[in-house]
């Protein structure tokens, strides 16, 4: 069945981890070799817009694997946040999350999740999803109760919210893909999977 095909998954992410594992799909995750702040950086001065910068670096984290990996699909990942035609990067730590949460609150942003595969060293697929999702509106209290009952796990997700967590405590809708919120195209992933064939 093709999901026994076993295939790499690049990136360092758990919430990518669990998604793959709960449908006991075949893979072994490995960091991406690149330097995935300097790439961002320079896509920002270029004025890439977020869809962009989420292609890109899903590209550049599965390209870094391919190089070292043969006769196996590699496939890489990158979530980002698009905020009023804004690019939003992660918090670095609880104060930052504070003035994020903040600045979401009451509105709508743009999750993009774009992914690559490639064999032998080629590109043979890539997806980019959209999701739309709006945080509730949020005094300052609430946000910092929110904080305080969340671990720092809330950090690396662009959002600092985890939907399969912490998330629903202050979402008030999401308007497309569950999985795509978590941060990976999890049906067109499949759909490919199913479709690939090696020769």
């Amino acid at each position: 069945m093709f999901t026994n095909t076993k295939f790499v998954l690049a990136s360092k992410s758990q919430s990518r981890k669990n998604i793959l594992n709960k449908i006991k799909l075949n893979f072994n995750q490995v960091t991406p070799k690149c330097n995935e702040e300097a790439i961002k950086k320079k896509l920002l001065l270029q004025r890439k817009t977020p869809r962009k910068i989420s292609q890109e670096l899903a590209l550049n984290k599965t390209k870094s694997v391919g190089r070292l990996v043969k006769n196996k699909i590699i496939v890489g990942c990158d979530t980002v946040i698009d905020f009023e035609g804004a690019f939003i990067n992660k918090a670095k730590n609880k104060n930052e999350a504070y003035k994020k949460i903040k600045k979401l609150s009451g509105k709508e942003h743009v999750i993009f999740s774009s992914a690559a595969a490639f064999y032998n060293n080629k590109l043979v697929w890539k997806h980019t999803q959209k999701t739309k999702v709006k945080i509730r509106k949020l005094n300052n209290k609430e946000i910092r109760e929110y904080l305080k009952k969340t671990n720092k796990n809330i950090l690396g997700s662009v959002g600092c919210y985890q939907i399969e967590n912490d998330g629903p405590k202050i979402i008030e809708k999401i308007d497309g893909d569950f999985f795509n919120v978590m941060g990976f195209p999890l049906f067109p992933f499949l759909f490919f999977l199913k479709k690939f064939k090696t020769n």
